[in-house]
């Protein structure tokens, strides 16, 4: 009898975690298979701290090959799903088109940014779901505070210095928060800044407050923090049209700025919705055991899926990353079990909190629900991403200690010109915008 064969597609928090339970539980006893455009699982809730020069881009970059052994790992990007023919089809870094067969598929290809139908945006709006946008941000935010010292017309140089996040979830307040900082950092070391006023750092959002989704003291905690930074917080208020020099808010305000941060929300990978199979929002139609009616060897689960949430009846699992781990574990079970391999189960999981890191000491959390601020939130808040991340904790930690005790170093790698990748792009890990533009 020939060895059956599970493709998992995408390698996010659940892609990940499906490859590492599966392959703890099946134990060679069936070829496991995980397409994914590049060769890493991204910590995504540590990205901003890339941003500012906190940590090292490869600390929040987890090899696969290197964590996952004994999975078979296909680099590429699925476009195509045949259910009839059982085969997934994707193309490779290099452009070659590639097919591979399968017995179980899991679909968890994750999201992508969401876009809002405001002119500009797509073409001048820089998204934050990738590696190569974290290393652009950091570049573009050191590299327009230089500018602004320098330049001769206090226009140019409060324009250069004026920074505004769109999005005030929790990726947007966090790269706000941290970005100001940053900002303020090298403002300090540039001699001739004097002549030029304070670097400028605005949050819009339509919602009536910072992390909406989030409870109200948490909310006003960052609120509060973020305030005394000097950021200026706009809850109700959007973007109506972006320029290359500056954003019109839907109140009639002009904002000057070379820079906007489209940190919106996200939306299921369209992918998801060319399958072919039933839809909610976006995310494919799955049971309580992750699997697909009708499709006994399909399963989804993350962000891909629309997952029924057995705790508030009648409603749907929220698309965070602490749903997409744990949905990634059950989804291995009852693929293992689909195979003979143990007993299915439900999905079900109780929230076990939040937790925002503001930079420096500052962070809201509410563990078990217990609302936290300030260092003490920050110690809770560094210490679950050390106990959440599959690997590298020791390399992160000691870059902590590192930024506790010494300046950031701020140059311009200059590694992602003129713009990181395009806001529609369905893989933002890739950055293919670079090579791109290299060639112009």
């Amino acid at each position: 009898m020939s060895q059956k064969r599970i493709v998992i597609v995408g390698a996010g928090f659940a892609g990940y975690q499906t490859a590492r339970a599966l392959s703890q539980r099946l134990r060679g006893r069936a070829e496991i298979v995980l397409l994914n455009p590049t060769d890493y699982f991204l910590y995504l809730p540590l990205l901003p701290q890339v941003a500012v020069g906190v940590l090292e881009a490869r600390r929040v970059a987890v090899s696969l090959p290197d964590t996952l052994p004994h999975v078979r790992l296909v680099l590429g990007e699925a476009d195509e799903v045949d259910l009839d023919a059982g085969r997934v089809g994707y193309t490779d870094p290099e452009g070659n088109r590639g097919r591979i067969a399968y017995d179980r598929l899991v679909l968890s290809v994750g999201s992508v940014n969401k876009l809002l139908p405001v002119p500009g945006v797509a073409e001048h709006a820089h998204g934050f779901r990738g590696l190569p946008e974290a290393l652009y941000l950091r570049d573009h935010v050191t590299r327009q505070i230089e500018l602004a010292a320098a330049a001769d017309d206090p226009a140019e140089c409060a324009a250069r210095s004026t920074f505004v996040v769109v999005g005030a979830g929790y990726t947007g307040t966090e790269v706000a928060a941290q970005g100001k900082v940053f900002a303020d950092g090298i403002v300090r070391r540039q001699r001739h800044w004097r002549r030029c006023g304070p670097s400028r750092w605005l949050l819009l959002d339509v919602a009536p407050r910072v992390l909406p989704e989030l409870d109200r003291r948490l909310s006003d905690t960052a609120d509060r923090v973020l305030r005394q930074r000097g950021v200026e917080v706009m809850p109700g208020t959007s973007v109506s049209e972006a320029t290359a020099r500056g954003v019109t808010l839907d109140n009639g305000e002009r904002v000057d700025t070379h820079t906007l941060v489209w940190c919106v929300g996200v939306r299921p990978d369209p992918l998801v919705s060319a399958v072919g199979l039933p839809v909610e929002r976006g995310r494919l139609v799955v049971d309580a055991m992750l699997n697909v009616p009708g499709r006994p060897e399909v399963f989804a689960c993350g962000d891909a899926a629309a997952v029924p949430d057995l705790t508030k009846p009648g409603e749907y699992t929220p698309m965070t990353a602490q749903h997409a781990s744990r949905q990634g574990k059950a989804a291995a079970r009852n693929v293992a079990a689909s195979l003979g391999y143990g007993e299915r189960r439900h999905y079900r999981h109780d929230d076990l909190g939040f937790v925002v890191d503001l930079g420096g000491a500052q962070a809201a959390a509410n563990p078990f629900g217990v609302p936290l601020a300030g260092p003490l939130a920050g110690a809770v808040t560094r210490a679950y991403h050390l106990a959440a991340m599959p690997a590298n904790r020791v390399r992160v930690a000691a870059d902590w200690l590192l930024d506790a005790a010494m300046p950031r170093q701020t140059v311009q790698l200059g590694l992602v010109r003129s713009g990181a990748v395009p806001l529609e792009s369905a893989a933002p890990e890739i950055g293919r915008a670079i090579a791109a533009k290299a060639k112009e």
